[in-house]
């Protein structure tokens, strides 16, 4: 069992670490790592690596999964990565939403106490603070109090974590706890988000010109006007479940009944049985034009995190704030998912939101509170070392 922690030295250390903590924000953001461009996030994840041996003196393993590459630092000899080796995951990633050329636009800068530059609030900053928090128990404990912790930096979370997700239970399967280093606006810890589900709908009809014969068409935009109105229906705001049709395109030209058509739709839940709802009625869509077809591809990507799985951690950060003199966080329920989704759902004690506070997560206004790094970065080394413990 670690060494139990100095809660002053800790939040003096915090403290004491801020200058190089922003260094260290400022050093990933100016490594632009939009997510679908593989190539840079790769350049992304060993500019972390590097950073993380250089802090903690030890390199991550460097993990490619389909084309993305990932980064997973595991302490002691015991933390072999077999299930139920981990005791405490700390879960983050280094992609962004931003394109590249953002930095030239919006450059990192810091003023009047607040750090803006792309990917600071998400979820930069959260990543950063996670080798710091880790650094800080290393320095107070030794390397040996951290056996049981495994680092993990994914590169495909912006994109759903197709390739990271597997990677992610695995890793966490078996834990005490999975830390997720997601920003949180006002500082509020997230204590349940909703499960999120993808669709594309093809509607597909038939062509015919529109002035000379249309009756010889079958029009898949009257079609998907009407399917939309069905998908949009299957909300129920009572049950938290929003079903938002999004992007959608069809048409060539505009004298041809257009014979294909297609919307996005952007499902959020709070519950399993409400994502198997939505999803089983979406799959069960009917055509209304004779001579028309639908076809519906994807489906659930990320299942709720509901709140009896982050319960018990979430009453741990309270207390270790009281311990660290620092003031309580409060919990919020969130409609965007993350990689918690899939912790929690494996059965593992979830907290997440425990990274930059701030707001603006993929706005133009997104942006890091600088004077709460330090508490921030404290509370988290000793969630760490609690559950280590």
């Amino acid at each position: 069992m670690p060494a139990p922690i100095d809660p002053t030295a800790l939040v003096t250390a915090a403290q004491t670490a801020l200058p190089q903590i922003l260094a260290d924000i400022e050093r990933v953001i100016s490594i632009e790592t939009p997510s679908d461009d593989k190539e840079a996030v790769a350049r992304g994840a060993a500019e972390f690596a590097d950073l993380i041996e250089e802090r903690l003196g030890v390199r991550p393993e460097t993990l490619v999964i389909g084309e993305t590459t990932h980064l997973r630092l595991r302490f002691g000899a015991d933390n072999d990565g077999s299930e139920g080796s981990a005791k405490v995951v700390l879960v983050n990633h280094q992609d962004t939403v931003w394109p590249h050329g953002t930095l030239e636009r919006k450059p990192v800068e810091i003023e009047d106490g607040v750090l803006r530059g792309p990917g600071c609030f998400d979820m930069l900053t959260g990543a950063v603070m996670s080798i710091h928090a880790t650094r800080m128990l290393q320095e107070q404990l030794g390397t040996s109090a951290l056996d049981g912790l495994t680092i993990l930096v994914t590169g495909d979370e912006e994109i759903g974590s197709t390739d990271s997700s597997d990677l992610i239970v695995a890793e966490a399967k078996g834990a005490n706890a999975a830390f997720v280093m997601e920003a949180s606006a006002h500082g509020a810890l997230k204590v349940a988000r909703k499960g999120t589900s993808d669709y594309r709908v093809t509607v597909t009809g038939r062509a015919a010109h529109s002035g000379l014969e249309p009756e010889k068409g079958v029009n898949a935009l009257v079609e998907l006007a009407h399917q939309v109105q069905v998908v949009a229906g299957l909300g129920d705001e009572e049950a938290g479940t929003t079903v938002v049709p999004t992007k959608f395109a069809g048409g060539t030209t505009t004298n041809t009944v257009p014979a294909e058509g297609t919307f996005a739709v952007d499902v959020r839940c709070r519950t399993v049985a409400e994502q198997e709802r939505v999803d089983a009625a979406i799959r069960a869509l009917t055509p209304q034009l004779p001579g028309a077809t639908i076809a519906v591809t994807g489906g659930i990507n990320r299942p709720p995190l509901e709140n009896s799985m982050t319960a018990g951690l979430f009453e741990r950060a309270v207390a270790v704030s009281a311990d660290l003199g620092i003031d309580a966080p409060e919990g919020v329920a969130v409609g965007g998912a993350s990689d918690g989704n899939f912790t929690a759902a494996a059965g593992v004690p979830t907290l997440d939101g425990l990274g930059a506070d701030g707001d603006g997560a993929h706005a133009e206004h997104e942006h890091a509170i600088v004077d709460q790094i330090p508490p921030r970065t404290a509370r988290l080394a000793a969630l760490i070392a609690d559950q280590l413990g």
